[in-house]
């Protein structure tokens, strides 16, 4: 088994993984406008083939043995990780995107450090310090400077961000926990759990929405989300919470305001003026405050 990350090594991995994420959010985007595809078919698919890969990936290099020898118990934990990480959360996520802009989407999930900083506590054990409270604060003081005006809200968007972002909480709180209790690598947590909600989206998908036409671009696009920014950067992000705690997993997530504020500016045409810069500038004051002190060490379960 390899061993775990490093504190530094760890914040670099989750940093690599929401530079990738956060270019899914122009992928999905042109998915979803460009390429008509509806949302939770879109989320399906994508998580799906990911799923697929990273089993046969585990085949290949660790035999049968390291999905088929995994205990029920572990393997009940791995299942309710993949409905709230991926069916209920990256399900809500593109409904969200695809009901209203972007920018309202990613306001409310802007919240996911502050909720996890009240939580986190009570769920895992880990106090978050005075310093990291603080940083929390000016994530969402930056989040909500940097969305100030209308936002273009609709009541299926809003609803769907809101579950979004619980489930976002939720599902960081239940992967630490697994990933802090389990001996299984984080090719099989990922494989398994993604697996599990994959399943969830497909067949919600299928039957709220039909079978889709899907393009040979729309398919490019999918191919793609599947497997760099899904089934490699989810197996870097399990990797990553062996050494993290919960708080600071979320600051990290949330740099992503930043880097789709910059990627929508490039790609998408979406201006920045100086609410916007204000905002860019709270939000990696507080992210940075979020990591540069760590709560007391927790041991291991």
């Amino acid at each position: 088994m390899l061993r775990p990350p490093s504190h530094r090594q760890a914040l670099a991995l989750a940093l690599l993984v929401t530079v990738l994420w956060s270019s899914s959010w122009v992928l999905i985007r042109w998915g979803l406008d460009g390429e008509g595809l509806p949302p939770l078919t879109f989320a399906g698919l994508r998580y799906g083939l990911a799923a697929v890969l990273l089993f046969g990936w585990l085949g290949v290099r660790q035999g049968r043995s390291a999905v088929t020898g995994v205990r029920k118990a572990e393997f009940g934990r791995l299942a309710l990780l993949g409905l709230v990480l991926y069916a209920i959360t990256q399900g809500a996520q593109f409904v969200a995107i695809d009901a209203q802009p972007a920018a309202t989407s990613s306001l409310v999930l802007s919240l996911t450090p502050l909720l996890t900083a009240f939580t986190s506590r009570l769920a895992l054990g880990e106090t978050p310090s005075r310093f990291q409270l603080l940083g929390s604060v000016f994530v969402v003081a930056g989040a909500w400077l940097y969305f100030a005006g209308d936002l273009g809200g609709t009541t299926v968007g809003m609803v769907a961000a809101v579950v979004g972002l619980l489930a976002n909480v939720a599902s960081g709180l239940l992967g630490r926990a697994v990933n802090r209790r389990t001996k299984l690598t984080s090719g099989v947590v990922t494989a398994i759990s993604m697996g599990v909600g994959a399943a969830a989206l497909v067949v919600a998908g299928l039957i709220v929405e039909g079978v889709p036409e899907v393009s040979a671009r729309a398919w490019w696009i999918i191919i793609w989300l599947a497997v760099v920014n899904t089934a490699f950067a989810f197996t870097l992000w399990n990797r990553s919470l062996v050494s993290l705690g919960a708080l600071e997993s979320a600051g990290i997530n949330n740099t992503m305001l930043i880097q789709i504020a910059l990627l929508g500016w490039a790609f998408l045409g979406e201006p920045l003026g100086w609410p916007e810069l204000l905002g860019i500038a709270a939000v990696s004051t507080g992210v940075f405050m979020t990591v540069a002190r760590r709560g007391p060490r927790v041991p291991d379960a």
